[in-house]
């Protein structure tokens, strides 16, 4: 999802186009090189050959036509000839194009109809529950037609709405309920929730475990293109401790991100900044943190990056990591640019 984000970013500010195209009956294109069983042998509970060989019969048509897999995502490939760049994200059986080039496309999605049974869905409009609408201003995603599908498999789309999602500075005590009797049903509801709930750096601590919960998001230009919130694998000892560990993880995604953006021609030549809600932490007033300290010393020797500090009611990453009142939390919300385009003006 990271880089779908990435390619239409960069595709809203370059302007280039964006098409999607669709595979009948992909996994019958795969050619198997192994065995298939009708039925597994004993100690095997899963087989699947059949997307594995499909993708990489795509990849040898793409790379035939001339693009190149990427390192940074597999799924990522890209094609370069003169001033000519052509873009293709792939997920299974989708594929999201783009380009600066018309006519390239239109050549391109021919080839590729050539090479199998597709059909051509014209502009991109809705991809992994994402609806995409484009105006002069941008690129628009939203997953409310996602959202609504998940309340109308619960059973509560005639449920009232609340204005945040918890109550202010809520401490969620442990569990005493009873084991849900479909488990499946409820660890796909989560799995659900995921995609939609799913920079700048902030650590809180969890009061149950002692253990940080980490959240950071990641900016591109004016658009959050990476978000996450993650409980801390150990206690630390400091909250300087755990601001360092955080920082050092939201670091090496920001080295990806600068290797991805390089995929699309996008040059990054300036350091990035990281903003840290934690003065002891930018400013290292802290001895006793080793590896994670060397290494952010290192990357911001290196130009790669820069510390900055930013104030607590300002800090992005808090919506990922507290439970907000109404007023932060819509604040927040506001200047993680996130609207609503259904609200009536």
């Amino acid at each position: 999802m990271v880089t779908i984000r990435v390619f239409l970013a960069v595709a809203a500010v370059k302007k280039w186009e964006l098409h999607q195209m669709d595979v009948h009956n992909a996994f019958l294109h795969g050619d198997l090189s192994e065995e298939v069983y009708m039925r597994l042998p004993p100690g095997f509970d899963k087989g699947r050959p059949a997307p594995r060989c499909w993708f990489s019969k795509l990849a040898a048509a793409l790379k035939r036509y001339g693009f190149s897999q990427l390192y940074s995502d597999y799924s990522l490939f890209t094609l370069c000839k003169g001033q000519t760049r052509l873009h293709v994200l792939v997920y299974v059986d989708d594929l999201v194009i783009s380009g600066n080039d018309s006519a390239a496309i239109s050549t391109f999605k021919q080839y590729l109809s050539s090479c199998f049974h597709m059909k051509d869905l014209g502009v991109l409009k809705y991809f992994l529950g994402v609806e995409v609408a484009r105006s002069q201003e941008g690129i628009f995603l939203s997953q409310r037609k996602y959202a609504l599908d998940i309340i109308s498999e619960a059973g509560l789309l005639g449920s009232k709405p609340v204005a945040f999602p918890m109550e202010q500075n809520l401490r969620l005590p442990s569990s005493t309920s009873v084991v849900l009797r479909d488990a499946e049903c409820y660890r796909r509801f989560c799995m659900s929730l995921v995609r939609i709930i799913e920079c700048r750096e902030v650590s809180e601590s969890c009061s149950a475990t002692r253990r940080s919960v980490s959240g950071w998001i990641v900016f591109l230009g004016k658009s959050p293109v990476l978000w996450k919130s993650k409980k801390q694998e150990a206690v630390s000892r400091s909250s300087a401790e755990a601001e360092y560990c955080s920082m050092a993880v939201v670091t090496c995604e920001l080295r990806w991100l600068k290797g991805l953006l390089a995929c699309f021609g996008v040059a990054h030549t300036k350091s990035m900044e990281l903003f840290c809600d934690s003065q002891s932490a930018v400013h290292e007033r802290t001895k006793h943190i080793e590896i994670d300290c060397h290494f952010l010393r290192d990357v911001v020797l290196e130009g790669i990056i820069r510390m900055n500090h930013v104030s607590t009611t300002n800090q992005l990453a808090d919506i990922f990591t507290k439970a907000l009142g109404k007023w932060p939390f819509e604040f927040l919300l506001r200047k993680l640019g996130i609207l609503d385009l259904h609200t009536p003006t």
